[in-house]
């Protein structure tokens, strides 16, 4: 995965020098492009953090660039630069799932509090996906009758009454109950439900 930063797509050369001095002053990393085009020339689905577009552009539109991105599976957090003029289809964006709008003229604490505000959401959108990726590689190794432990052990059913239920014996459950916890690394049945839980 690429080093997580403020992505930032506007044609004015001048508001680019000016956001990039204003991010790497409070440490924000920036990489920054001059049209909609450029960004979407580079554009990696390894990259992370979070996108700032300025809404009017020469050639694509901000909004333009962020449906292509939104078709292509792009998950970082958009955030649009707008005249006043733009609120109404900012609003609209939101609605498409943006992130969030910040009106020109900016204050420039707001605006690094929202870019920050981004970027954690999406290092913790990114470690959550990650996550739900190892659960769902630890169950991959679960054999057929283990996973059948595993749910019955969720639902709360004691070693027992998951024996009649499979046909099996007690020592066999408890055997399987062993492996199901140590594949899936946890020592409890809630933790196993949580975990579970994560990944639907």
């Amino acid at each position: 995965m690429c080093e997580p930063k403020l992505h930032i797509v506007d044609d004015d050369e001048a508001i680019r020098d000016a956001m990039g001095w204003l991010f790497q002053s409070r440490n924000v990393p920036v990489a920054s492009w001059p049209s909609a085009e450029a960004f979407l020339a580079d554009y990696d689905s390894a990259m992370a953090g979070c996108l700032l577009l300025d809404i009017r552009m020469e050639g694509m539109s901000g909004l333009e660039l962020f449906d292509r991105l939104t078709a292509m599976g792009c998950r970082m957090p958009v955030l649009f630069l707008t005249g006043h003029g733009d609120v109404p289809i900012a609003v609209s964006a939101l609605k498409k799932g943006a992130r969030d709008f910040v009106e020109k003229p900016f204050n420039d604490n707001d605006l690094v509090d929202r870019v920050i505000d981004a970027l954690a959401f999406d290092a913790g959108e990114r470690a959550r996906q990650a996550g739900q990726a190892g659960v769902a590689a630890r169950l991959a190794t679960l054999t057929q009758r283990e996973r059948q432990v595993m749910g019955l052990v969720v639902a709360g059913k004691l070693n027992k009454v998951i024996a009649d239920e499979l046909g099996i014996s007690m020592r066999t459950v408890e055997v399987h109950r062993a492996h199901v916890f140590e594949k899936m690394g946890v020592k409890t049945a809630v933790e196993l439900a949580r975990i579970l839980a994560t990944v639907g």
